[in-house]
């Protein structure tokens, strides 16, 4: 077993065990799905609305090199630069060269958990360049040096109380400030950052090929100033994120509201066509836009799990899932967690140290029923388990066990040749500590097999 894997096992039995974490996230996931049970009335069908989304997204994908080269001039045509990065650290690199063609020593950024792919904030800081976390959410963890705990609410796991007391550890405020008053020192301290700030970035929820446009959809307002302010604006977004239409965005957004927040649709909805144009009095004077790969062409290869790269980032797969919902999104020390992390990561870091993401499910299917393109996820971790074996990533001794454990469970003679009494003991060895000792006992083999029972009888 890799390191990887052993340090995720060792956290996820803490994690799991820890039952205060646990009933703040299940406070904030049951408020969660109430909310998607209300969003959901506005579809009529909501069924065919997931499967058309899906549909679009099928298109798209498929066709990714035309949508790509589609947005790429219409973008172009109206003044904005396109930058394609193969890797995290071209990437990087990128970003940095225009922040330095700027003098930018303050960078605002909205959410994107692109630039959290990329490791970007501890980046620019190592080039003595400020970048500021503008999504509340967001800002919390950035105070309190953490990553994203979640890909659409990042401060998921931590109290109301937590936040006023590393607010008060932070930034001095009494620990008795209500959550809207918190919210209120936040926005105090951002907006000066912004006036400052010599360049915004920001992801992308999608890319519009056919107006060449950047669509961003939030609830705080925080990415319309980050992108407002500052003079030069860069969007980092992966690949995958296009859509043939602008036409789309009326199923998308929606879709997006849904599963994402439980909203109908969310409170600031933008699309960004290049920088401001002649006789136009908002806009920044230069907009690049630099799409990132990182892995995702491993995916597009897969035919079987190419589907993965349909996601929209909505959340929607983390909070359905049993083994999330125990463990957090921390434990998975990976940018995307849940379900869709444990699909799309082994493709992005590869399969040799991360396949044991793929084991992290109970395959309940859950993830696939709620997700709002209807991604088959489930049936994505059982073909990353089969690939994870097919290019030998499995050990030697966990080979022989279970072509032992298959011998044995195809052999009736076998079976009853050990009595319930060993099997119990060999279950024991072979599964006690993984299967833990927190209020769970381990299944308990009868003295003698229903097979044993019935020749009995029958004699």
């Amino acid at each position: 077993m890799n390191k990887t894997a052993s340090t995720f096992l060792n956290e996820s039995e803490v994690k799991a065990a820890d039952l205060g974490h646990r009933n703040t996230i299940n406070f904030n996931i049951g408020k969660y799905n109430t909310a998607v049970k209300n969003g959901k009335k506005q579809f009529a069908d909501i069924t065919t609305a997931r499967e058309r989304a899906k549909n679009v997204k099928w298109r798209a994908i498929e066709n990714l090199d035309k949508y790509l080269e589609e947005f790429e001039m219409n973008f172009i045509r109206r003044g904005g630069k396109v930058i394609w990065a193969e890797t995290a650290e071209q990437a990087r690199e990128e970003i940095l060269a225009i922040c330095k063609a700027k003098n930018c020593r303050s960078v605002v950024k909205s959410k994107s958990m692109a630039t959290e792919e990329i490791h970007l904030n501890d980046f620019l800081q190592e080039h003595n360049i400020e970048s500021v976390e503008t999504d509340l959410g967001e800002y919390i963890q950035q105070l309190d040096e953490e990553p994203p705990y979640h890909i659409v609410t990042p401060a998921m796991h931590k109290s109301a109380q937590d936040v006023a007391d590393l607010f008060h550890n932070k930034l001095g405020t009494p620990t008795t400030l209500t959550p809207e008053q918190l919210t209120l020192v936040a926005r105090d301290k951002l907006r000066q950052k912004y006036l400052e700030a010599e360049v915004g970035i920001t992801g992308a929820n999608f890319v519009i090929a056919d107006i060449g446009g950047v669509a961003v959809t939030e609830n705080e307002g925080n990415a319309r100033l980050t992108t407002s302010f500052p003079k030069t604006h860069i969007v980092l977004v992966g690949i995958e994120k296009v859509l043939p239409s602008i036409t789309d965005l009326a199923l998308f957004w929606p879709l997006l509201a849904t599963y994402g927040t439980g909203q109908q649709i969310t409170s600031y909805n933008s699309v960004f066509s290049g920088p401001r144009q002649e006789g136009e009095t908002d806009g920044p004077d230069e907009m690049y836009i630099i799409f990132l790969d990182n892995g995702r062409t491993n995916l597009l290869k897969d035919v079987e799990a190419r589907e993965a790269l349909y996601c929209i980032r909505c959340g929607s797969c983390l909070n359905a899932c049993p083994v999330y919902k125990n463990i957090g999104g921390h434990t998975y020390k990976t940018t995307y967690s849940g379900p869709i992390g444990s699909v799309i990561t082994p493709h992005l870091k590869g399969v040799g140290e991360y396949m044991h993401l793929s084991y992290a499910s109970s395959l309940c299917g859950n993830c696939t029923e709620v997700c709002p393109v209807r991604i088959n996820l489930h049936e994505l971790l059982l073909h990353n388990r089969h690939k994870a074996v097919e290019e030998h990533h499995t050990g030697g001794g966990e080979k022989i066990g279970w072509f032992g454990w298959k011998q044995a469970c195809l052999s009736r003679r076998m079976m009853n040749i050990v009595g319930g009494k060993t099997k119990n003991l060999v279950i024991g060895k072979l599964f006690g500590s993984a299967w833990g000792d927190d209020e769970r006992g381990l299944p308990i083999f009868a003295p003698k097999s229903f097979n044993q029972l019935w020749k009995e009888r029958r004699k």
